[in-house]
C-alpha cells in the first residue's frame, strides 16, 4: 500500500449521515475508507433496519463509524442534529421526497443557512417527476432503467443478471463520485450544492453503451436487443470435469484463434470460422463445443492451460475462497478476519494506508 504516513484524502472532512439499508451507508462507508468522519444518525428504538433485517451487510457498510440514537420529531434533539451540520461538510439522506422538508432537515433549509454544505439525496426514482414517491427496491429500478428487459438468457424471462443488487452500488458509485466533484468544485467556488442521486437514473446512465450498441445493430425490439448482447460465442462460464467452472471470454478474432489452439474445437477451427460475425450466428453450437472439451480438464489445469495460450479465463471462485486468492491477497485487498474478511477501499491512495476500520458502531454509542 502507499504512503502510510500522509494524510488521508478525506481526513478533516465531517459526515451527518440519515441514511439506512444499503446505499446511503455503503456510500458513508467509502468515505470513512478515505478518512472521512461519519456520524450517523439513527432512530429509536431499532435504528437502522439493516440491523435486523441483514445484520452481516450492516456490518459490512457501516465500519468505522459514530453512532447516534436520535427521535428526530424531538425539537430539541433535532436542534441537536442542526448543530452537528452547522460543523458538517456533508449531509446523506434516504428517506422518500418530503420527509427531510417536514423535520425542517431538508436541503432548501440546510443550503441556505450553511452555503458550503454539500447534501445528497439518495432515493429510488429521485426527487421529482411521477414516480418520485414510489416504493422500491433494486430489481424495481433495474426494471425501469432497460436492465432487466435484457437480462438473463436469450431466450428466458426477465432476471437480474448479478448476485449483486446493480442498481444500489451503481447509484452510491455515481454518489460517490458526484460527492467527491463537489468538495473539489467548492474549493474554486466556495459553496456546497443539493445532489438528487436517483438509483433508477444511474442504472439509466448504465445503458448508454447498450444503446449504442443497439443503434448500430438496428435491434428495436427487445428480442433483437437481447440477441444483440447475450449472445456470444466462446464467452461464458464451462463446467470441468471436477465439476467447478471456469470462464472464458475469446469474443476478439485473435483470442479465439488462440482458443482454438488449446483446445480441440473441431470443426469450429477451421478458417470459415475466423470472424466474429461468423461465429456468433452459431455460438450455442460452439459453446457446447468448448463446454465437451472443458469436461475432459480438471478446473485447475484448463486454467492454466488457457493462460499458457494467452487466453482471457479466469477461474469461478466462490466467496468463501476470496481470501485465499494470492493475486487478490498480493495486493493488499483484505481487511484482517476469518475465512471471509471485509475488501479494502480497491483503489490505493495516500494516506489510506493499510490500517483497518473499527467495526461498525452499536446502536448510539456516540451518545454516551
Amino acid at each position: 500500500m502507499m504512503g502510510t504516513a500522509a494524510r488521508p484524502p478525506l481526513q478533516g472532512i465531517t459526515v451527518v449521515d440519515f441514511s439506512e439499508l444499503l446505499p446511503g451507508p455503503f456510500l458513508t462507508q467509502n468515505l470513512a475508507e478515505m478518512g472521512a468522519r461519519i456520524m450517523k444518525i439513527e432512530r429509536p428504538p431499532h435504528g437502522d433496519n439493516a440491523r435486523h433485517l441483514g445484520q452481516g451487510a450492516f456490518e459490512a457498510v457501516n465500519r468505522g463509524k459514530q453512532s447516534l440514537l436520535v427521535d428526530l420529531k424531538d425539537e430539541t434533539q433535532r436542534a441537536l442534529v442542526r448543530d452537528l451540520i452547522a460543523s458538517a461538510d456533508i449531509v446523506v439522506e434516504s428517506y422518500r421526497p418530503g420527509v427531510m422538508a417536514r423535520l425542517g432537515l431538508d436541503a432548501a433549509a440546510l443550503c441556505r443557512a450553511y452555503p458550503r454544505l454539500i447534501y445528497v439525496s439518495l432515493s429510488g426514482y429521485g426527487q421529482t417527476g411521477p414516480w418520485a414517491n414510489l416504493p422500491g427496491h433494486d430489481i424495481n429500478y433495474l426494471a425501469a432503467a432497460g436492465v432487466l428487459a435484457v437480462s438473463g438468457q436469450p431466450n428466458g424471462a426477465p432476471a437480474q443478471s448479478f448476485g449483486l443488487p446493480v442498481a444500489d452500488l451503481c447509484g452510491t458509485m455515481y454518489a460517490l463520485s458526484a460527492t467527491l466533484a463537489a468538495l473539489f468544485q467548492r474549493e474554486a467556488t466556495g459553496r456546497g450544492q443539493y445532489l438528487d442521486v436517483a438509483l433508477a437514473d444511474c442504472a439509466l446512465h448504465w445503458m448508454n453503451p447498450r444503446l449504442g450498441a443497439y443503434r448500430s445493430a438496428g435491434a428495436r425490439t427487445v428480442e433483437a436487443q437481447r440477441e444483440a448482447t447475450l449472445v456470444k460465442a466462446a464467452y461464458g462460464a464451462f463446467q470441468c470435469k471436477d465439476g467447478r467452472y471456469v470462464s472464458i471470454a475469446a469474443l476478439e478474432d485473435h483470442f479465439w484463434k488462440r482458443l482454438c489452439t488449446a483446445l480441440p474445437l473441431a470443426p469450429f477451427d477451421g478458417p470459415e470460422y475466423a470472424t466474429h460475425k461468423v461465429r456468433k450466428a452459431v455460438a450455442d453450437a460452439i459453446n457446447l463445443r468448448i463446454e465437451q472439451a472443458m469436461q475432459l480438464l480438471e478446473s485447475q489445469e484448463a486454467f492454466e492451460l488457457l493462460c499458457r495460450y494467452d487466453v482471457p479465463a479466469a477461474p469461478v471462485v466462490h466467496p468463501a475462497e476470496l481470501s485465499s486468492q494470492a493475486h487478490f491477497a498480493s495486493r493488499g485487498k483484505f481487511a484482517t478476519g476469518d475465512d471471509m474478511p471485509w475488501v479494502r477501499f480497491p483503489v490505493a491512495m495516500e494516506g489510506m494506508g493499510d490500517t483497518d476500520l473499527a467495526g461498525a458502531p452499536a446502536l448510539g454509542s456516540a451518545g454516551g
